[in-house]
């Protein structure tokens, strides 16, 4: 048996994080490492943690998970961790940036939750 994949979740909303957090650890094969509620501490804790999955929302309490997704992106880590933006706003433009930035996918919470879970069950 292949390590679980190691996630960090940056979301500022308690309730979200702990239902996105609930869904990962139920599907087997992935040890939530941390979670942040802001830009700084997100991207400070990934780099020492280093994750295997980043789980990102857009609107944070300080800061934004664009910036999160631009400065893992800048930092040398191997391997690279995969990026999701998960988020409420999922508007073109932000998706759009999130992909220059360097994330990996792209999801709205409100209607793209389910393939959000299908894709993490895959990555396991």
């Amino acid at each position: 048996m292949s390590a679980p994949l190691r996630v960090f979740v940056v979301e500022d909303s308690e309730l979200i994080r702990k239902r996105i957090i609930e869904n990962i650890d139920t599907m087997g094969g992935f040890e939530v490492v941390g979670f942040a509620e802001s830009a700084e501490d997100a991207v400070k804790s990934i780099s020492e943690l280093r994750p295997d999955i980043v789980i990102t929302d857009i609107q944070l309490k300080e800061g934004s998970g664009i910036d999160v997704v631009r400065k893992v992106r800048a930092s040398p880590y191997v391997p690279r961790p995969r990026i999701f933006v998960l988020t409420n706003y999922a508007f073109p433009e932000y998706k759009r940036q999130c992909s220059v930035a360097g994330a990996d996918e792209f999801f709205d919470k409100s209607s793209e939750y389910d393939r959000f879970l299908s894709l993490m069950h895959q990555a396991a």
